[in-house]
């Protein structure tokens, strides 16, 4: 007689280990990139299309912050200082030295992943507090130094960059970016996943679970810490190289510290994974643009608010959000997804 399953059972280690273990998360996985490149890009606007660039930029960045906070257990106050050095180092190898986006890019990850070890080792002997101090130092450093580069930077006119071309072909719409963008985010979003897998990875979770036990196991903890702030700064670097070819010109009031900090809130917000590093840069992007499209009616409900004071009101709302998710929901969106799949799988059943 056959018999049902009533669960799902891994016979192999890989089986165990693989990035999508069932028949029906392959399914969600294709519709899902299906609406993405497919779907999605017939029926939007040129506006959607640029929010949906932006998210896909942002979403990069926030897997480099996960690798330091969700999977090292550190804390980085500068992620928005490093997004600054890819982009300047990649605007400046196409402007200054005429290279092409597909040799620049690369170069300015790699010298933004360079620069977040420096930054880091002195701190990394200790732990904690000292790194977010740290990293909130070099922000203020990077920053000045962009700010004082003469022509090398172009200091507050901003830096030009150059665009995105294969052979002909340009990049030169919302349309044909956000192609570029989505590819650039799903591949870092398959990289983070598939890192978790090797031994790396698995050092990352066990010197952030309990640095000291993961020693007396064999892990050098300063070297997983050190390639976690390498890999960081180099996510980091990576977006912020998108970022300025996709803009055409930078300035320092792009990476400001508040970036960093919503970067952490959307960490917050989501939950310090990779799914809820997505999830939370979707939630704030989602929330910003409500807010910006409700400012005319909170102005005129609150008078208080009308005018240039939205601004101040956002900041206002945004923290507020946060601190509700701390209360309410502190292990974040994902958990709270999590629960609800359980429960549906569970359903009519209460336990």
């Amino acid at each position: 007689m056959y018999k049902k399953p009533c669960g799902v059972f891994d016979e192999t280690y890989e089986q165990d280990s693989a990035l999508v273990r069932t028949g029906y998360r392959w399914l969600m996985l294709v519709l899902l990139l299906a609406c993405l490149f497919g779907v999605l890009p017939l029926f939007a606007g040129n506006y959607f299309m640029d929010a949906m660039i932006n998210i896909a930029i942002m979403v990069i960045a926030a897997l480099g912050l996960q690798i330091i906070i969700g999977f090292t257990g550190q804390v980085s106050l500068g992620h928005a200082a490093f997004m600054a050095v890819g982009a300047y180092t990649s605007a400046m190898l196409s402007t200054h030295l005429g290279m092409s986006f597909w040799i620049a890019m690369p170069l300015a990850a790699l010298f933004a992943g360079l620069l977040g070890i420096l930054i880091a080792m002195p701190a990394l002997r200790i732990r904690g507090f000292y790194v977010a101090v740290t990293t909130l130092a070099a922000h203020y450093i990077i920053m000045w130094l962009i700010l004082h580069g003469g022509n090398l930077t172009k200091g507050v006119s901003g830096m030009t960059a150059g665009e995105i071309r294969i052979g002909s072909f340009a990049f030169d719409n919302e349309l044909k970016f956000y192609y570029l963008a989505m590819l650039f985010a799903a591949t870092a979003v398959f990289l983070t996943s598939n890192m978790m897998r090797t031994k790396i990875g698995r050092a990352m979770i066990a010197v952030r679970d309990n640095d000291l036990a993961a020693e007396f196991m064999g892990i050098n903890v300063f070297k997983t810490k050190v390639t976690a702030f390498f890999l960081s700064s180099l996510y980091a670097g990576v977006a912020g190289s998108l970022l300025a070819h996709y803009q055409g010109i930078i300035t320092v009031d792009q990476f400001t510290l508040m970036d960093s900090i919503w970067m952490l809130a959307m960490l917050i917000i989501g939950g310090a994974t990779i799914t809820g590093a997505i999830m939370g840069v979707v939630f704030l992007k989602i929330l910003q643009q409500v807010v910006l499209f409700g400012a005319p009616m909170i102005g005129h409900v609150f008078p208080i608010f009308a005018g240039s004071a939205v601004a101040a009101f956002m900041q206002i709302f945004f923290g507020a959000v946060i601190i509700l998710f701390l209360i309410f929901e502190p292990r974040g969106l994902f958990h709270r997804w999590q629960i609800t799949l359980s429960t549906f799988r569970l359903w009519p059943f209460p336990y």
